[in-house]
């Protein structure tokens, strides 16, 4: 039997809440009743990422799955009016789980939702009840080639900004963080690339993406304190990972097991985005995670 079908498709609400006088949308699925996954997306993707996984969970399990502001259908202000740094964006999901009365979940963490999701855990470590990192690094060990190049722009913002901003808006480069190193490119959806890369050229977006780029350096040197925060806690915690990213290598997902060593690591045939084209993989072991930890 093919594992979607034991699972029984769940209806998704799409929905918006206002924080600080900003809509953020997010995507609903399940009973408030049940044990609350919390989604955190990466970039430069949105709550979007999760609709199939939600769909296929939305039946055993509570999915919440916000845009953050500058992605997807929340709002998307100027850096003039709105600080494009992890440290707000965390402050953001805070202040909405606090709206939607979200007081105990897994965290799911994707991409930059690892980040967003490690300030939420260290703000509030009472209301996480387990951690899933899917592609989400916190580990120096995890850091790809591509970075190098970021830290040039960290050390000379502006000798490298329009480089990155050129590079970070084009149809290849969107493309290739999907694809990675996979060869069985014929399994990507074109869309998942060419979506992305439209609403990396609207108005206004490429200055937002800037900014996050250029803080992504504190993500780094955070690592430490994140890593003692799990070590401390440790707590239930799932690491899925595509071999084929480029930008968080599989070192990355191996590296967890020195401060969590009952932590479940599997590395999939599957690149950044690892529900491209592992759905069935990562609905499966979520399930299975938090049936063994959460229920």
């Amino acid at each position: 039997m093919n594992v979607s079908d034991s699972f029984a498709t769940a209806p998704v609400s799409y929905r918006t809440v206002t924080i600080d006088g900003l809509k953020v949308a997010y995507r609903e699925a399940g009973s408030k009743d049940k044990p609350t996954l919390l989604l955190l997306h990466g970039v430069p993707s949105s709550s979007r990422m999760y609709d199939a996984l939600m769909r296929r969970l939305g039946r055993r399990f509570h999915l919440v799955a916000p845009d953050y502001p500058g992605f997807g259908n929340s709002d998307a202000p100027a850096p003039d009016d709105f600080v494009y740094t992890f440290e707000h964006l965390a402050e953001i999901v805070a202040k909405f789980t606090d709206a939607l009365g979200l007081d105990r979940y897994v965290l799911f963490m994707q991409d930059y939702g690892a980040p967003v999701g490690m300030r939420l855990a260290v703000r509030r470590p009472a209301a996480v009840l387990g951690t899933i990192f899917q592609n989400g690094n916190v580990y120096d060990e995890g850091l790809g080639a591509v970075w190098e190049k970021r830290k040039a722009f960290w050390s000379d913002r502006d000798a490298h900004e329009a480089e990155v901003r050129r590079v970070h808006l084009l149809v290849e480069t969107t493309r290739a963080r999907h694809i990675g190193s996979d060869p069985d490119v014929e399994a990507y959806d074109p869309d998942l690339w060419m979506d992305e890369y439209a609403f990396l050229n609207r108005p206004g977006e490429a200055a937002i993406q800037s900014e996050l780029i250029y803080d992504y350096q504190n993500n780094l040197s955070s690592y430490p304190s994140w890593q003692a925060w799990l070590k401390q806690h440790q707590l239930p915690t799932l690491v899925v990972w595509g071999k084929h990213d480029l930008a968080f290598i599989v070192a990355g997902a191996e590296a967890f097991k020195g401060d969590l060593p009952d932590a479940k690591v599997v590395v999939l045939d599957a690149g950044h985005f690892a529900m491209d084209t592992r759905l069935d993989d990562v609905v499966s072991l979520t399930d299975d995670f938090m049936q063994a930890h959460v229920f």
